[in-house]
């Protein structure tokens, strides 16, 4: 047994993306090798409506997958495939994007839009896979609950449960999990994946060390074969990812993201022509 520790820490940086929407990058474009087959998360924690109600309009994508979670809030969504609704407070929204869509999401005005949207790519030989998309809603994800902790499997597996999904190409994990004051939780992590959180809110320590990592932070974790986390005396609410890296080239231009400079200019130059989206 070795314990997953710490390798390096990110707040990420504050941007303005969509059509004004004020988020937070946690981590992206200088990130990819270290949490690869995690491209991006963006999170977003406001209860001021003017920071988000202008959303993102219609925008393309490919050769990823999107995956956009909600602890609180209300967005409103469509895209090029006829698909439409609403992820909800628990819910989420994991869409592959594969050979192109285009889609749209609009943040309503709520008391609290907390919640983030994680980019996981795909793998060389699924760049251009069918579209698809699934529909979380709160219901769906499986919830595991004791005195101390609360724990959301959104997708993947943990302790022999299963979540809603388990993904079609990378299979991640991606649990939502909350602790007590000074409670701890320890579970075994597939040796193979990279493993990072994002705490949301309160703090914790990880691993063999005593130091806390406070909120709005994200903790990469080096090689083990399990993870350890002890909450703070304010209790901690943080987002577990897990994923085997893929540990292929990345070409990445703004929505898009492929595997060589000329996969991602053929793609521009689809969008230009109008020739971008495959799917019927």
């Amino acid at each position: 047994m070795k314990n997953r520790n710490i390798k390096k820490t990110v707040t990420g940086q504050k941007t303005i993306d969509g059509a004004g929407v004020h988020l937070v990058r946690v981590i992206g474009y200088h990130d990819t090798q270290d949490f690869d087959p995690f491209l991006m998360l963006d999170a977003f924690d406001s209860k001021n409506p003017d920071d988000y109600i202008k959303g993102f309009p219609w925008h393309p994508h490919r050769g990823i997958e999107t995956l956009t979670y909600l602890i609180h809030g209300d967005i409103e969504h469509g895209d090029s495939m006829g698909n439409k609704g609403s992820i909800c407070d628990g819910g989420c929204q994991w869409m592959t994007a594969g050979s192109g869509v285009l889609h749209q999401e609009m943040p309503q005005a709520c008391d609290h839009m907390l919640g983030f949207q994680l980019w996981l790519n795909l793998p060389s030989e699924n760049k251009m896979a069918e579209p698809r998309y699934f529909d979380i809603t709160s219901d769906m994800v499986t919830t595991l609950q004791d005195e101390t902790s609360t724990i959301r499997i959104i997708g993947g597996y943990y302790n022999g449960y299963t979540g809603p999904t388990q993904g079609e190409y990378v299979k991640p994990n991606i649990y939502d999990i909350s602790l007590a004051p000074d409670a701890q939780l320890h579970f075994p992590t597939d040796e193979q994946h990279n493993v990072f959180v994002y705490v949301v809110d309160g703090s914790a320590s990880f691993g063999d060390s005593k130091k806390e990592i406070p909120f709005h932070t994200a903790a990469l974790f080096d090689d083990g074969t399990d993870f350890t986390v002890h909450a703070g005396k304010d209790g901690v609410r943080f987002i577990f990812f897990s994923g085997k890296p893929l540990h292929e080239g990345i070409a990445w231009g703004g929505p898009i993201v492929m595997n060589t400079r000329e996969e991602l200019n053929h793609a521009f130059h689809e969008l230009e022509e109008g020739t971008f989206i495959k799917h019927k």
